[in-house]
């Protein structure tokens, strides 16, 4: 079930948030938390219901581990520990890199000994194993007090709004919500505003992208030129922004719409002026995540720069491989691994001083398009071809007019203005998309055309996945 399908829209999201609202005059959170456990289980369960076993089997697993961390005289807590992240890796491991690592077994040993897997990837395996890991090593580390009841366990790692496309919730910054929140109107009205922003960034932006990047990239590289080529990966540039960040924009809101608060997971990132900024503003769970449970355990930056460059090339690498068994996301990975390293090797340090500091912008570009060419492609042989037309010009069979007319032309000037250049260049626009006291007439006159044009849309046009929902 899709946030933006017609049947979370008018069906799923009115009657959890009314029974909802009902228990919220009578029980309580206590109450409300039976009402969002049960609608989580029920939106995992849409899709894909017999994942749901793999779902509470995860969570049963991190329970117990975290019970027995949660035990102040128990012994081998290392140990126990290092057992809980290898289960958790294991779990994710088989299903979403098993056939990933038979294949190449195979070709290595010339055969088909391993059969492969015929499993489908679980919804969202990957955001509610690292929020499970997360909760494991924050009572490790003795940063939360281990949670004794399983139904608020579940709870946290289930909930529907994050629970298949992120942001990654870690349970530290949610724990005190689960038991106590305030859900007044006016967090209610500030997380409705969120949702249907989110969801025009989904539904008029990020749709209209992805059918011409659909469209264009299901030729090959040497049909299509240079300039062509180009395009379409701006274009597909826009499409995973807007696509991602309007799914985290719905999560936040849908958040507030029942009383938790969660954190941003983006933050303009098409207006860095580094690789290193990029990562600060994009995908922001994530890059933290690896930051506190990965990067931070390794060393950091603390022993020495030969060994800061290898923890930043193991976090990269990680980073590419968390998004998909496939090379083209290692890769990925690594191509900004390398563009890291490079910036702290000195060249950060130049973009710094340089006056001009559109050239940074445009670097940041070419470095993130390039990254994204590897990202969007189905193997690394049809993501070089792509690079190399993008370098080396080509005229092609089909050239700009195939795909340049007014409706493109619409959306990448909406899509250029409100990836952050407008909200830089005009503060008041900043604080009226972020405010959470008061939503001026303008604002809903806003939110109520863009709502409506998103119906409109849904009704006319089947084309709305989500990109994230396959990570």
């Amino acid at each position: 079930m899709y946030f933006s399908s017609m049947t979370f829209l008018w069906f799923f999201l009115p009657v959890t948030l009314i029974l909802y609202l009902i228990t919220q005059r009578f029980g309580k959170n206590f109450a409300g938390n039976i009402v969002l456990l049960l609608a989580s289980l029920i939106f995992y369960a849409w899709g894909e219901p017999v994942y749901i076993l793999l779902l509470l089997f995860s969570v049963v697993m991190n329970y117990v581990f975290g019970m027995l961390l949660g035990r102040e005289s128990v012994r081998y807590r290392k140990l126990i520990l290092a057992v809980g992240v290898l289960l958790n890796i294991g779990l994710l491991g088989f299903f979403k890199y098993f056939n990933f690592f038979a294949v190449y077994v195979n070709r290595i040993l010339g055969g088909d000994y391993i059969a492969m897997s015929q499993f489908a990837l679980p919804l969202g395996i990957s955001f509610y194993t690292f929020q499970a890991m997360s909760y494991v090593v924050d009572v490790y580390r003795g940063e939360v007090k281990v949670q004794k009841n399983f139904f608020y366990l579940l709870l946290y790692i289930s909930l529907f709004p994050q629970l298949v496309a992120g942001p990654i919730v870690k349970y530290k910054d949610i724990e005190t919500q689960i038991l106590e929140r305030t859900n007044t109107s006016a967090k209610r009205a500030y997380g409705v505003k969120r949702f249907i922003y989110g969801l025009g960034k989904k539904v008029l932006l990020s749709n209209v992208f992805g059918r011409y990047v659909d469209m264009v990239l299901g030729f090959e590289a040497p049909q299509l030129s240079t300039g062509l080529i180009w395009l379409v990966m701006i274009m597909y540039t826009f499409q995973i922004y807007y696509d991602f960040s309007g799914y985290s924009d719905m999560a936040i809101g849908l958040g507030y719409m029942f009383g938790f608060e969660f954190r941003e997971n983006f933050n303009y990132p098409y207006i860095s002026k580094s690789i290193q900024e990029f990562w600060r503003r994009w995908h922001i769970s994530l890059s933290t995540w690896f930051k506190e449970y990965v990067y931070i355990p390794l060393g950091g930056n603390r022993k020495g720069n030969l060994r800061t460059y290898v923890n930043l090339f193991i976090v990269f690498l990680l980073t590419g491989f968390w998004h998909g068994a496939s090379l083209t996301f290692v890769f990925w990975g690594l191509f900004h691994g390398f563009f890291m390293i490079i910036e702290r090797l000195g060249f950060g340090r130049i973009l710094e001083k340089n006056p001009l500091k559109f050239l940074n912008h445009i670097y940041m570009w070419i470095v993130v398009v390039c990254g994204w060419v590897l990202f969007r492609m189905d193997g690394m042989r049809k993501g070089l071809a792509f690079l190399k037309a993008m370098f080396i010009y080509q005229k092609g069979e089909y050239n700009l007019t195939a795909c340049l007319n007014a409706e493109v032309i619409l959306v990448l000037l909406i899509g250029l203005l409100f990836c952050g250049i407008l909200q830089s260049l005009i503060p008041k626009l900043y604080k009226a998309l972020f405010s959470k006291e008061e939503i001026s007439a303008l604002q809903m006159g806003c939110l109520f055309v863009i709502f409506c044009l998103c119906i409109i849309s849904l009704s006319a046009d089947s084309y709305n996945p989500f990109i994230y929902f396959r990570f």
